[in-house]
């Protein structure tokens, strides 16, 4: 569901027990305490409420634990396309969540926001998350190097990975 006030609790505890594994690909991660956590539930439900960018919180079915974040974000209506993005905590990884997320969200895109475009960009290094496009049928299109800043002096390397929907000719 999309976040809303309270949530920063939830978004926090998940991320405080991720920060080792997180920190690599979400530098955001290594500062961010209670009240920031707080802050992006509310911002992003703004963002959610204006279509900006629709960013969810992922709960287990059975406990209602907080699994991780996903959300479609960096929209081009032009095309239309957006991105997929996600993270999940260590203590449920491995255990297809991320995976049907992915899935839901891409059904979606498609279906409900007529995209014709779904991107999902990994860092290179990161293979767990990489592997759930590749899982799911999306095509590696190339590989941006020294792309952004990485956590050490390396600069980091993006796989652009996507979806597209055939476009009929007229």
């Amino acid at each position: 569901r999309c976040p809303r006030a309270g949530d920063g609790r939830a978004v926090f505890d998940s991320a405080e027990e991720s920060r080792k594994e997180l920190n690599p690909w979400m530098p955001w991660s290594e500062k961010q305490t209670l009240e920031d956590a707080e802050l992006y539930a509310r911002r992003a439900h703004a963002e959610f409420i204006l279509r900006e960018s629709l960013s969810y919180l992922i709960f287990r079915k059975s406990d209602g634990a907080h699994v991780g974040n996903t959300g479609l974000h960096r929209f081009d209506w032009d095309v239309p396309r957006l991105e997929i993005g996600y993270w999940c905590r260590p203590s449920m990884t491995g255990k297809g969540y991320i995976t049907e997320s992915t899935t839901t969200l891409e059904q979606f895109a498609f279906g409900f926001l007529k995209a014709r475009r779904v991107e999902i960009h990994v860092d290179d290094r990161n293979e767990k998350s990489w592997r759930i496009p590749e899982r799911l049928g999306y095509t590696l299109e190339g590989m941006l190097r020294n792309y952004a800043p990485g956590s050490s002096e390396t600069p980091r390397n993006l796989r652009i990975y996507s979806k597209v929907m055939p476009v009929a000719f007229e």
